[in-house]
């Protein structure tokens, strides 16, 4: 596995299908839905397996001392595998080298025991995505 940024408009491509058809084909949404206006100022990260995008994440600056995970996704067939561990370490490596005190995501209710897992705590529901997919509100500090 290799996990980088997406280069060519190919591998763009790609990440942004990956993130539709796990993240919002599957509730009924629309194609460009998986978009938002922070694109162009977020860091990205994607997974390779034999030049195939399998996993995705965003990193996003929320301000000087946090950063916000967003838009995991990891193609069904690659879950269980480690993808999406490797994407939260490159994730977090960018967030901690660029000055981050603390990580916050909002984490679908499956997800929680992942996040769990690589140190987030539960701090409270947060929102309902497309009125049935219910998120928390989860934090990790540096250190």
């Amino acid at each position: 596995m290799e996990v980088r940024p997406p280069k060519s408009k190919k591998e763009w491509n790609a990440y942004y299908l990956l993130r539709y058809e796990v993240l919002r084909k599957p509730w009924g949404q629309i194609l460009g839905s998986e978009r938002d206006d922070l694109e162009a100022e977020a860091f990205h990260i994607s997974v390779f397996n034999q030049n195939e995008i399998i996993g995705v994440g965003r990193l996003d600056w929320k301000d000087e001392e946090s950063r916000q995970i967003r838009f995991m996704a990891v193609h069904p067939n690659a879950q269980k595998m480690g993808v999406g561990k490797r994407m939260m370490e490159a994730l977090e490596e960018e967030a901690w080298r660029s000055g981050a005190q603390y990580i916050i995501l909002h984490a679908r209710e499956n997800a929680i025991g992942f996040y769990s897992g690589m140190g987030y705590e539960l701090k409270e529901p947060s929102h309902l995505l497309f009125n049935e997919i219910q998120h928390f509100l989860m934090q990790k500090k540096k250190g």
